[in-house]
């Protein structure tokens, strides 16, 4: 039988598109599907903040960070925590993508049009030893243009291959089975859906109008991960979280559904780690959500007070900003699925940050006057909208109004004013002179004594209750779904591996379906900024090692 093309992307989110970009630029014929309309292509990467890890980049330089591939790697590996047989790929994926982050990473983007906005964002600051989680130095570099400006640039590249007569793009088309023939893992079989007018993150419709069957010499998975399925969520949910919570919001629209995971191993792709996952702590429901359960993450600098459900601060390191996995751990053996920020307007003004490319119009717009503008203003636009629609939002003037808001949000009725009161005003104490034995106030000293953090992340000491700096605040926490770290194992060239180690001939894998690489090459936690850049390195890996194999 004679193939459809030289190779067959499944998933046209980012990982897809650079695969298929540098598949185009080795001259090779190219079928992408997906099941979405073509409105959605760029996946979940359009939606996103446009974050990338970078080490000792221009930026970082200019405001005098002192970085190097040695501090990265070590911040990695005590991160990733690798423990497991199967952490053997994922190792070498983690060493390869440090050493493209720290090497060409930014200067190839640089020459595909990308841009960098000049102030490097500290991220998942740990708060532990040398060695332990977390970024020692600021590394959370933001795209300009946010997500859309990370996906254009690989867009423009497929879209000049399809008009080159190398790429069909094929939407609605729904991956229900993969086979082999002699061995080698080469056809494609599906559901063709109906058209759809649904907008980009809305649901679209799973009725089927036919069906379909192509072949390739070989085929990559770029499907991505399993956060819009919260059934899945739930039973691959580790013990040592603990308990999953009853409500949870989506960080990613339902098509996430993570079933082309299940569809490669059943064509004996090895999937692990599937345990680990990365979900965020401070999700708050969008008072204007696009898909179901549509959750919105802070960015929260380091100065709110964080309390549980009962009103007490969580345990040193467990603050805004410094370790995403030991809160969930935390926050889930409590008895409760959510906890509160406890802040005020001139906080929230300089502080919160809101994830996603819609929720940064300036950042997403590329508009300069806009972002001046929002240093300018007391509270960013979107943030105020949620201040004035979102449901986990109090606001009030006195602490006794705010409890009785918190509680009425809540329904659990757990917050005691007075006991609230104590524990803010013994923390205001702690704000009066240099010296603290609050480790909390310990770390925003420390933040300020960044350049970048001083200007636009982290608001001057002061006392939570000052009157001058109100009204007061209160934000419900929810916990928000977003990634899956496991994935299919892959080698260094993004060819998935059987469970006995040998490579799958015909069959690769990249971006949140291959784990971002190798299976996993986060271990057990990120240091944020390496998820589109992991899709981006194990595409063009997948590209380019598909590209070699296949007969022109």
């Amino acid at each position: 039988m004679a193939y459809d093309a030289d190779v067959i992307v499944i998933g046209a989110g980012l990982a897809g598109l650079v695969a298929t970009a540098e598949l185009v630029d080795a001259g090779r014929s190219v079928i992408v599907l997906d099941q979405e309309p073509e409105q959605s292509i760029g996946g979940q990467a359009h939606w996103s903040f446009g974050g990338l890890f970078l080490v000792d980049s221009p930026e970082q330089r200019r405001l005098r960070i002192k970085d190097s591939r040695e501090l990265a790697l070590q911040d990695w590996c005590g991160t990733a925590g690798f423990d497991r047989k199967e952490d053997h790929w994922p190792k070498k994926w983690a060493e390869a993508y440090v050493d493209f982050a720290a090497g060409e990473k930014r200067s190839w983007l640089h020459q595909q049009g990308l841009r960098i906005f000049p102030v490097v964002g500290w991220a998942e600051r740990g708060g532990y030893d040398a060695r332990g989680h977390g970024n020692s130095v600021p590394r959370f570099h933001i795209t300009w243009g946010t997500g859309p400006g990370v996906v254009a640039p690989f867009e423009r590249r497929v879209r000049a291959g399809v008009a080159k007569g190398l790429v069909q793009l094929r939407f609605r088309h729904r991956v229900t089975g993969l086979a082999r023939t002699a061995g080698a893992l080469d056809t494609v079989t599906g559901e063709i859906l109906e058209p759809s007018g649904a907008e980009r993150g809305t649901a679209s419709s799973r009725e089927a109008t036919g069906a379909f069957e192509l072949r390739a010499q070989a085929v990559i998975v770029t499907s991505g991960g399993i956060g819009g399925n919260h059934d899945l969520v739930r039973s691959q949910w580790p013990e040592r979280l603990g308990t999953p919570p009853d409500k949870m919001l989506s960080g990613v629209p339902a098509h996430v559904d993570g079933l082309m995971l299940g569809i490669a191993e059943e064509a004996g792709g090895h999937h692990i780690n599937r345990d680990r996952m990365w979900h965020y702590t401070e999700g708050i429901e969008n008072w204007n959500p696009i898909w179901s359960k549509h959750g919105i993450r802070i960015l929260p600098g380091p100065s709110s007070l964080w309390l549980d459900a009962r009103g007490k601060r969580l345990p040193v390191p467990l603050f805004p900003g410094f370790d995403t996995l030991g809160t969930l751990e935390h926050i889930m053996k409590s008895g409760h699925g959510y906890t509160w920020f406890v802040l005020n307007q001139r906080i929230i003004g300089k502080e919160f940050a809101l994830s996603g490319s819609e929720q940064n119009p300036d950042l997403t717009g590329k508009s300069v006057r806009d972002v001046i503008g929002r240093a300018r203003v007391d509270v960013p636009v979107p943030v105020k909208a949620f201040m004035d629609h979102g449901v986990d939002f109090v606001v009030e003037k006195d602490l006794d109004a705010l409890v009785r808001g918190m509680n009425a949000v809540s329904g659990d009725g757990l917050i005691d004013a007075e006991d609230l009161r104590r524990e803010i005003t013994a923390r205001d104490r702690e704000i009066a002179n240099p010296f603290t034995k609050d480790l909390q106030v310990t770390a925003i000293h420390g933040a300020r004594a960044y350049l970048g953090d001083r200007l636009i992340r982290t608001v001057k000491p002061h006392r939570v209750l000052d009157p001058a700096a109100g009204p007061l605040i209160a934000v419900r926490l929810n916990i928000l779904t977003r990634k899956s770290l496991g994935g299919l194992e892959t080698d260094l060239s993004s060819q998935v591996l059987t469970s006995d180690g040998a490579p799958l001939p015909g069959l690769y894998a990249a971006g949140e379906a291959a784990g971002f690489g190798g299976g996993g090459v986060h271990g057990y936690r990120s240091l944020e900024g390496t998820f589109l850049g992991g899709c981006i390195f194990s595409g063009r890996a997948a590209g380019r090692a598909a590209a070699r194999a296949v007969s022109s």
